[in-house]
Parts: structure tokens; sequence; C-alpha cells
């Protein structure tokens, strides 16, 4: 078992490639789908899975990813411990600019509040940004592809070098308002 690197493949020419995590696919192909429709300026590969390790078999035809996002659905406490066990199949430079986490159903009660805690302190604990989607409407898709569109761009090396870690910042920023706040 090989750990996933983020810098042993020479990237294409203006190619960016993402990796979506979600072990329930609820949100995957929406997803994939409007990442490919609204980016024009660069070709995007996008790739699923469910959980890592990668398969070894296809390793060596594998272009380098330069982004994976870990898609967490609050409402299953087993999409959290999925992502938490896929965490050990990557190499510690994943987690410079290359990592980030996607949660869903962060408005959908009390229950759901204690794993955005843990999902928090676990995207702390790697210094990966944390995004809220809401992804059952295509409005909310749709917000969910741009702002991982300006991740994916940053992580890629495709912005211009005026982007700023203050900027990237404000892309990650979660937008769902809590208590949790204060922890």
């Amino acid at each position: 078992m090989a750990l996933l690197t983020p810098y042993s493949k020479v990237p294409e020419l203006n190619t960016a490639t993402v990796l979506l995590v979600e072990n329930e696919e609820e949100l995957q192909s929406k997803l994939a789908n409007a990442l490919v429709q609204y980016e024009k300026d660069f070709n995007i590969n996008v790739r699923l899975a469910r959980k890592l390790p990668l398969p070894v078999e296809n390793k060596e035809t594998r272009p380098r990813i330069d982004l994976i996002v870990f898609i967490v659905n609050l409402l299953s406490e087993r999409s959290l411990q999925s992502v938490e066990s896929s965490l050990t199949h990557l190499h510690s430079d994943c987690f410079l600019g290359k990592v980030c986490f996607l949660v869903t159903d962060a408005r959908c009660g009390s229950h759901t509040q204690g794993r955005l805690v843990s999902v928090r302190k676990l995207a702390a604990s790697h210094q990966c940004p944390v995004l809220c989607a809401e992804h059952r409407t295509a409005d909310g898709v749709n917000a969910a592809a741009m702002r991982l569109l300006g991740i994916l761009k940053v992580s890629a090396g495709m912005s211009p070098i005026a982007t700023t870690a203050l900027y990237l910042s404000s892309l990650t920023r979660c937008s769902v308002t809590s208590d949790l706040e204060e922890d």
C-alpha cells in the first residue's frame, strides 16, 4: 500500500485534476458535472473515489492530483469514519494546500453539530479548509463547484501570482454560521 503523494508526477499543461472522495456518492457526480461545466480556461480532470487508498493497478496512468476533496455528509457517521480512515493513506505533503473538506447537511439539526465539530477539528489538525455546501439544490451544487474551482486554481498553480493567502481563506470560509465558532 503506497501513500498518495502530491508531487510524484509532472503536471499536464493547462490541466488540473481534482479527486472527489465520498463514501455515499450523493454529491460526487453532481459536483463533477458542475466543475467541468463552469471552467473554460483550462481542462479539468475529475476523478471519483469512495475511499482511499486508490487502486495500485492504475498508478502509472493516473494523472497528478492537484486537489483532494473529502465530502462528508454530516447525517452519516459512516461518512466521517471513511474520511478519517482515508486520511492515513495520504503523504503529509498532500496537506499543504492540496486537501479540503466539503461538508453537507450542516443545518440539519443538533445531532449533526457534533460531527461538524469533529470535521473542523480534523481539518484544523491537518491545516485544511472546510467548506459547507447545500447538495439538495442545483444552486447549492453550483455554488460549491465555484468555490472548489477557486481552490483548485490555486492548488494547481493556475491562478495569477496576486492570489494571496487572505484571498484563499475567503474562498474557504464556511458560510454556515453557528455557535461552534467559539470552540
